[in-house]
Order: structure tokens, then C-alpha cells, then sequence
């Protein structure tokens, strides 16, 4: 017999499906907060982003030099004659004084740097020419003696005379030949008054608008000027190779007249180079100068002129104004000087980056410049675009100083530290 049967419940849930197995509530909670972290990160990540969609703004640059400077220092002061006029300038940085207001005096032979100056523009002669060459006419010849016993400063003249362009000028600046510096005149333009017209529109030209000239030779006390304009045709007339060799001498031969000498005890001494005495009466002692000398490795040509100064007589007037200009020119060069105005290493500019980055630009050398204290430079810095990454002592631009109208100093210019662009944390924390 079999063994004992199988229970009747038994069978019945082998028919029987399964029950469905019942969920857990406590799984809902932590799905419901998954979700809500997975849409924060979401937008955060999309908030994120929005500041790396928009460009980071160009770094600027800001000057921190001014545009211009005085050198530092006191301000030199030069020992002026008690009377009469002065001024001392500098050729390419300006004027370094002047005394005696702008009131026109007479300048006696002074007017012949205008004579030469007009001969010479007309009749230009390269360095060591002769020129074209004058004949002494008999009618100027025959006013010689007349001439003479006026007292009037002259060159011996004969009729049928012939002289170089060159010679006759050295007449006219040298030993301050007034007969000459009419033969020249009427060589040039047919008559003396002819001349004098062409002589006060070459003035007017120059800019000399105090300035009227009613002879070629300065006898006439109705030709008048003043320091400030002699000294803008000085520095004209100096720019001429052949009138500055002909002023340097200190002496020539010439026709006739034989061995002249320049009336300018100074040329020669401390620098002088030149110009023109003049003495008269009216005029007093007169003197336009010119002098060269080196500072800091540079030429520098002073131009300057003295009028008005007293005395009794030419020897006395002409000491007078000599030694004021011996004073001059002294102070003169202990003023001048090779000046530091921007350090090695100083800033010129600063460079703000974005988001907080920088730097800054500086100067590779020092900038000199040659000058006296109180002189205004110019200052220019030549800054290139500069982009968000830059690299530490990197040329960068120049930096120009131009004191007066003299050839600028130039030096280079470098970065400071390094910067770099704000990295892609830095850009989301600073937007948030």
C-alpha cells in the first residue's frame, strides 16, 4: 500500500497564484529627495555656465606718469646787467632767461648779423667758397673819406676794388665795416633802400615783431630791436655753415684793407663761437653771442644776446657787455645738466585684468634728459594693446621725454609681475 497522501491545502496553493508582494513606503522619501538633488544639480550646473558664455572684459591700462614734468630743482638765477636787455637761450630746449622787458632799442652793428644773414639766404656760399665777386663802384670808393671823419667803423675801399662774396662779409663781422655792409647791400638789390625793405620782411618772416631796421650798417639809431629777437636770428644765422665760420674767426685778409680783426675779444674763450659787437652812442654796447658747450656727453649751442650797456665810449661799452657776458655764460653752463627724471624700475602704468588680476609696466632704464631745474619735459609712453595673459618683464611700449624741441630720449619699456586669465572657478565663484 502506498505511503500516506498529500494534505488537501497543500494542493490547493500549488493551484493557487502567488500573492503580490507588498511594497515598502519607506523607499518613497529617499526617491522623492534624489530627484530634487539631480534638478539642483541641473541648474546649478546651467547656472554655472551662464558666466563662461559671456567674454571676460580687456584689460586697461592707466598712465600713472603726468604728461609732462619739470626737471626738480631750483629754478637758476643768472646775474642780468643792471640796465639795458638780456637773454640767454639754449638751441632745441629754449629760453633759459631773459631780462629787461621787450621795449625795441637801438642795436648799432648788431644789424649787420641781419645784413650777412639776408646776403647769404640770396647768395648762399658752401663751406670754404669764395663766392661771386663785388667791384667797388668810384661814388663808393669817393665816400670813404667823408665816411672816415664821421668816425664810422669802416674797411679801406678803392675804386675798381674787387672783392669776394666771402671777403666782403668778413669785412661786415669782423671788423664791423659799415662802407661794406652798404656795397653789399646794393649788390644784392640794386640800392640800399631796396635792401632795407628786404631786410625788415625777412624779420617779419622770422617772427621778430619788435624789430624795424632803417640802415644795413646800425648807424642809424632808428634801427631798433630787442634781446628776444636777436637771439631768433642769431640761432637762423648760426644754422648757416658759412656765416658761423666766418664769426668764428679772429681774423681775415681782404683786399686792400689787408688784415682784419673781429671785434669779439671773447670768440674763441670759453666756448664763444661768435657773434656780432655793436656800439654807438645811442645804442650803447651791444653783443649777440654764441657759445657751444658739452654736457653730459651732449653739444649744446647757447645763443644770447646783451644790449644797452653804459659807457663813455666803444672800448668802455664793449668791456662792459663782455664781461656781463663772461657771467652769463658761466652761470649759464653750472646750470645746465644731465637730469634724472623717471628711475630704472619706476612705474609708468598700471594694468588692471579682469576679475581682481593685474600688473604693471615699467622702465627698463632710467630716462635722462639734459636741462636745468624748473625746465617743463614732455612725456609720452607708446603702450600696445595688452591681453589677459602677460608675462613677467616683457618689452612692452616706450616711454619718450622731449625737453623743449631737442631730439627725445627714448627708453623701453617692461612688464611686471606676470598675469594670467581667471581660471574657469575662478570666473563661477566671482559670479556667484
Amino acid at each position: 500500500m502506498g505511503g500516506l497522501a498529500e494534505s488537501p491545502t497543500e494542493d490547493l496553493g500549488r493551484l493557487l497564484p502567488a500573492p503580490p508582494a507588498r511594497r515598502d513606503r519607506r523607499r518613497l522619501p529617499w526617491a522623492l529627495g534624489g530627484l530634487l538633488v539631480l534638478l539642483l544639480l541641473l541648474g546649478g550646473g546651467l547656472y554655472a555656465v551662464a558666466p563662461l558664455r559671456d567674454p571676460l572684459p580687456a584689460p586697461t591700462v592707466e598712465l600713472t606718469l603726468p604728461a609732462s614734468m619739470a626737471i626738480p630743482g631750483t629754478a637758476p638765477r643768472l646775474p642780468w646787467p643792471r640796465s639795458g636787455q638780456a637773454m640767454i637761450s639754449v638751441d632745441g630746449l629754449g629760453t633759459l632767461g631773459a631780462f629787461g622787458g621787450s621795449k625795441p632799442l637801438p642795436i648799432a652793428s648788431v644789424t649787420k648779423v641781419m645784413t650777412a644773414y639776408v646776403i647769404l639766404t640770396e647768395h648762399p656760399l658752401a663751406a670754404g667758397e669764395q663766392g661771386p665777386k663785388l667791384t667797388v663802384s668810384a661814388a663808393q670808393a669817393a665816400a670813404y673819406p667823408a665816411e672816415k671823419a664821421r668816425g664810422e667803423s669802416l674797411v679801406e675801399v678803392r675804386a675798381g676794388e674787387v672783392i669776394t662774396e666771402r671777403q666782403a662779409l668778413q669785412a661786415v663781422l669782423l671788423p664791423s665795416a659799415n662802407n661794406m655792409a652798404r656795397i653789399l647791400a646794393a649788390w644784392d638789390s640794386g640800392s640800399v633802400a631796396a635792401f632795407v625793405d628786404k631786410m625788415n620782411a625777412v624779420a617779419d618772416d622770422l617772427g621778430m615783431s619788435d624789430t624795424h631796421y632803417t640802415d644795413p650798417s646800425g648807424l642809424d639809431p632808428d634801427t631798433v630791436s630787442t634781446a628776444r629777437d636777436q637771439v631768433i636770428l642769431a640761432s637762423r644765422a648760426m644754422a648757416l655753415p658759412t656765416f658761423a665760420e666766418i664769426v668764428k674767426q679772429k681774423q681775415a685778409t681782404i683786399p686792400v684793407a689787408g688784415t682784419v680783426r673781429n671785434y669779439n675779444e671773447l670768440v674763441g674763450r670759453n666756448g664763444v663761437v661768435g657773434i656780432k659787437t655793436g656800439s654807438t652812442d645811442e645804442a650803447g654796447g651791444c653783443l649777440v653771442f654764441a657759445a657751444v658747450l658739452t654736457v653730459g656727453g651732449r653739444k649744446l649751442r647757447i645763443v644770447g644776446a646783451v644790449l644797452g650797456q653804459p659807457g663813455a665810449n666803444t672800448p668802455v661799452q664793449l668791456d662792459r657787455v663782455f664781461a656781463v657776458t663772461r657771467s652769463l655764460l658761466r652761470s649759464t653752463a653750472a646750470a645746465l645738466a644731465v637730469h634724472t627724471l623717471v628711475e630704472a624700475g619706476e612705474q609708468v602704468a598700471t594694468v588692471r585684468g579682469p576679475l581682481g588680476a593685474g600688473s604693471t609696466i615699467n622702465a627698463a632704464e632710467k630716462v635722462e634728459v639734459v636741462g636745468w631745474p624748473g625746465l617743463r619735459v614732455r612725456l609720452a609712453a607708446q603702450i600696445p594693446a595688452v591681453s589677459s595673459r602677460i608675462a613677467a618683464g616683457a618689452e612692452h611700449g616706450q616711454l619718450t621725454a622731449t625737453a623743449g624741441v631737442g631730439k627725445p630720449v627714448v627708453t623701453t619699456l617692461r612688464t611686471g609681475a606676470a598675469m594670467e586669465p581667471p581660471t574657469t572657478w575662478e570666473r563661477i565663484r566671482r559670479h556667484r
